[in-house]
């Protein structure tokens, strides 16, 4: 870059940033929601669910049983698991359906005939298997009915001089290799790269919207563009501002992330909030804030006005969203061709830091390359619009 081109690219970048300092609203806005908003969600979330499971874990079962009468000992086993059985509404569909029930248990009328003739006597739950509130409830009671299942068995067979053991010709164990951060970032690792990705795509949108369709829009791009300045220098210096910006809020976000969870307690402690962590997870980002603000930049220029070049906005939102949907419905195992993918590539990475996992040298060579091939791509779009005269034309 020549001496005039960088100095026009410095003097858009001090422009830009003046600009947006001047609207301090919307700086507050650009830089503090993600790391106000997204620390509160993720580890507000983890905490009460977190707390839900403890107090249904913890508390009195009480679960409406039709036909106790029928099965007493089982209602005495079911009473030692912390399971009470109460009796049950006269309209016991109708109950779980308002959700004034979580599950009940219904004693078949001819269980004790099939219980003494050695039949297997039939018990059966009552749920709304839609219904999240209702799984802890439901899992503790079909726990403590095969605990109680297998017992008897057992007994039945010791009352025959058989050995319960015969019954199980295979002895399973199971060795799990995951590591002890896989395991605590699992929960971590459904929303975070989602919400770690849209803060880098979309970090610098406020400043580059205003700095190219807004500037078009009051019909203040046309003297800029009307002097003697090299496109690519003005396009640079927008961009990174821009970039400097979301750099800004994703390392607010990060800190924002590290501080919360160092005090929130055993929610905390799933977030590897390490200095190491955390410069991997800006490095992973850097990339993606490039190709978002390049991106933005060149569909801003072809609007003709703000309103135009916000609507945007609502399709880029859900790009992020796209590997997560697909890791959850369809899980990939990690191949190298995946991190060259936009989205996918972000999503991947940051899932090996947040699993601890060691990413391989060629792995990061191969994905900042990508990336930034992308963004210089995008690059070369944005300067190519910016070469059209009717850009400085308002609509």
């Amino acid at each position: 870059m020549s001496t005039s081109a960088f100095s026009t690219f410095l003097a858009v970048v001090r422009k830009e940033l003046r600009d947006i300092r001047r609207d301090r609203r919307t700086l507050a806005l650009a830089l503090l929601l993600g790391p106000l908003l997204y620390p509160a969600l993720m580890l507000g979330m983890g905490s009460l669910a977190e707390k839900r499971a403890r107090t249904q874990l913890e508390k009195t079962l009480e679960v409406p049983v039709v036909g106790a009468e029928r099965a007493p000992n089982l209602v005495d086993f079911l009473a030692t698991r912390g399971i009470r059985a109460v009796k049950p509404p006269a309209d016991l569909e109708g109950a779980i359906a308002r959700q004034e029930v979580d599950v009940a248990l219904e004693i078949a009328p001819d269980f004790a005939e099939a219980w003494r003739e050695g039949r297997p006597a039939k018990v059966e739950l009552v749920l709304d298997s839609t219904r999240r509130d209702a799984d802890i409830p439901s899992q503790r009671l079909r726990s403590a009915l095969r605990a109680y299942a297998q017992q008897m068995g057992a007994l039945r067979l010791l009352a025959r001089g058989i050995s319960p053991t015969v019954t199980e010709p295979l002895n399973l164990a199971q060795r799990d290799m995951a590591s002890e951060q896989a395991k605590r970032g699992q929960l971590l690792s459904l929303l975070l790269p989602y919400l770690l990705i849209i803060t880098s795509f979309l970090g610098g949108s406020a400043l580059i919207l205003d700095a190219t369709a807004g500037e078009r829009e009051r019909q203040s791009l046309e003297p800029l563009l009307a002097t003697p300045a090299r496109r690519g220098a003005i396009v640079s210096g927008k961009i990174a501002a821009a970039c400097l910006l979301g750099l800004l809020s994703l390392l607010l976000t990060l800190l924002a992330f590290k501080t919360s969870a160092q005090v929130a307690g055993d929610t905390g402690r799933l977030l590897d909030v390490s200095a190491t962590a955390i410069a991997k997870m800006l490095l992973i980002l850097v990339p993606m804030l490039f190709i978002g603000t390049a991106l933005l930049t060149f569909l801003a220029a072809g609007a003709k006005s703000m309103k135009e070049a916000q609507s945007h906005m609502v399709w880029l939102m859900l790009l992020p969203m796209v590997p997560t949907i697909l890791l959850t419905v369809n899980p990939l195992k990690a191949q190298l061709w995946q991190f060259a993918v936009p989205f996918l590539a972000q999503n991947q990475m940051l899932l090996k830091v947040i699993r601890g996992e060691t990413i391989a040298p060629q792995v990061w060579a191969l994905y900042l390359a990508a990336g930034f091939a992308l963004a210089a791509v995008l690059w070369y779009g944005a300067v190519r619009r910016y070469h059209q005269e009717r850009l400085a034309i308002s609509a």
